[in-house]
């Protein structure tokens, strides 16, 4: 490994891609603590302190704590993400959208452009749902949050987080094209990296006023390693289903005749499903923040992470997703179709509509196995806050994008040292990540 690591060294190429990530990563963070004007900082944070395990507390995860701060990059890249998110959907409802997906680069470019006009919309929304939302937010101590309200205030909010999200979009493009590894997944990965610090001290500090054993604090260490252990195990694991290809004479040339598979991924719809379930799970209780109604708080208090109902319909939730996220992106018909038409067929199976049953069963079955621990590493956070008294999140969405954002690079730059001769990160096999 540390072998590895001075090859690195020796790419000029890989090395200036590695510091340019590094780069444009630190002006996202330095731009995490910009505050947006009008705000009464020291009120937020004692809102927010207030409103865990809201909908609220789930975007400040993904923002690395900027809406916190209400910072300028406040919104984060979670707009770029619900438009990308959007147009997939679209892409098997609309014919136009599901035609420029099959055109190659030229229809990827027009599908991001498209992505990145909804972003823009998306932001401006959001923008004015927040500043409506901060006008009216009050501390636990009845302090207001807002300075001054108004629509002066409104549109500086709308155009501050706007042009913020705007700009961490443009950031993520660059790490992708001039970097390593996919920016927009890296920039999520250094938001939520950067609560790790936060935690250590919050643990430290337990420790030190003798609320948590050094038992504990050791088991949670040997726990937290084997659950990421689980969790690679888990994204890099497939079922590869045999395929032949029938020999093809033309003219005096064979065609065909080798033996591939098809890979299906135990979890193949990745962090959709949890950011999705706990999205509309947490709904209500961000809802409640902003009406003061005695029954809208009751059924907001069932809806919080701890309460066996919360637990209940997350996973049910994360279950239904995996399948239909599934469903979305990979079609068993046309695989089989496009089998057939090359001369592919899967030993003891007949092409067409029997091949398509087959691949649909197998996935299906490995989906369902996917689904439940996909529920498990979410609902993780959950119990070791209740039974060890954990003051962080470990597990959840954010653990399964730190570990497949992890995979993914590493991967990319085993891939550029291979291909140049040098030594990877593994003797044996390959680092290979979620895609």
């Amino acid at each position: 490994m540390l072998a590895a690591f001075q090859n690195i060294t020796r790419i000029p190429e890989l090395k200036r891609r590695i510091s340019m990530t590094f780069i444009l990563l630190a002006v996202y963070r330095v731009g995490a603590h910009v505050p947006t004007p009008g705000i009464n900082s020291e009120a937020l944070a004692a809102f927010f302190r207030a409103a865990q395990g809201t909908l609220l507390g789930l975007f400040d995860m993904f923002s690395g704590g900027a809406l916190r701060q209400l910072s300028v990059f406040a919104l984060g890249i979670m707009p770029y993400i619900s438009a990308s998110i959007i147009l997939q959907l679209l892409t098997v409802v609309i014919p136009h959208l599901e035609r420029l997906s099959k055109e190659g680069e030229a229809g990827r470019r027009k599908i991001t452009q498209y992505t990145r006009y909804g972003t823009v919309v998306l932001s401006i929304i959001q923008g004015f749902g927040i500043a409506f939302g901060l006008e009216s937010m009050t501390a636990p101590g009845g302090e207001m949050v807002v300075l001054q309200a108004g629509w002066g205030f409104r549109l500086i909010t709308v155009i501050t987080l706007t042009a913020g999200t705007a700009f961490i979009m443009w950031l993520g493009e660059q790490i992708t094209e001039h970097g390593i590894g996919n920016g927009i997944s890296l920039i999520i990965f250094a938001g939520i990296v950067a609560g790790i610090p936060n935690a250590f001290v919050s643990t430290m500090r337990l420790l030190k006023a003798g609320e948590m054993s050094i038992f504990i604090v050791l088991l949670l260490l040997i726990m937290m390693v084997v659950v990421v252990a689980f969790i690679i195990f888990m994204e890099r694991g497939q079922r590869r289903i045999p395929v032949q290809y029938a020999k093809r004479v033309v003219g005096r040339r064979v065609y065909g005749g080798q033996n591939t598979h098809i890979p299906l991924k135990i979890n193949t719809s990745g962090v959709i499903p949890p950011i999705f379930a706990s999205s509309i799970i947490m709904f209500p209780a961000t809802v409640a923040n902003f009406i003061n109604v005695p029954w809208v708080q009751t059924v907001a208090g069932y809806m919080t992470p701890g309460h066996w109902l919360y637990s209940a319909l997350y996973v049910g939730f994360i279950i239904f997703f995996c399948f239909f996220y599934t469903a979305i992106v990979f079609n068993p018909v046309d695989v089989a179709d496009n089998m057939k038409k090359y001369g592919g067929f899967i030993p003891g199976i007949r092409p067409g509509r029997p091949t398509a049953e087959y691949i649909d069963k197998v996935l299906s079955r490995i989906t369902l196995g996917g689904a439940i621990y996909v529920s498990a590493v979410c609902v993780l956070p959950t119990f070791l806050i209740q039974k060890f008294s954990v003051p962080f999140y470990f597990g959840g969405t954010a653990l399964l994008i730190v570990v497949g954002v992890a995979m993914d690079t590493l991967g990319q730059i085993e891939a550029h040292m291979l291909s140049r001769h040098y030594d990877g990160f593994l003797k044996k096999g390959r680092i290979r990540g979620r895609r």
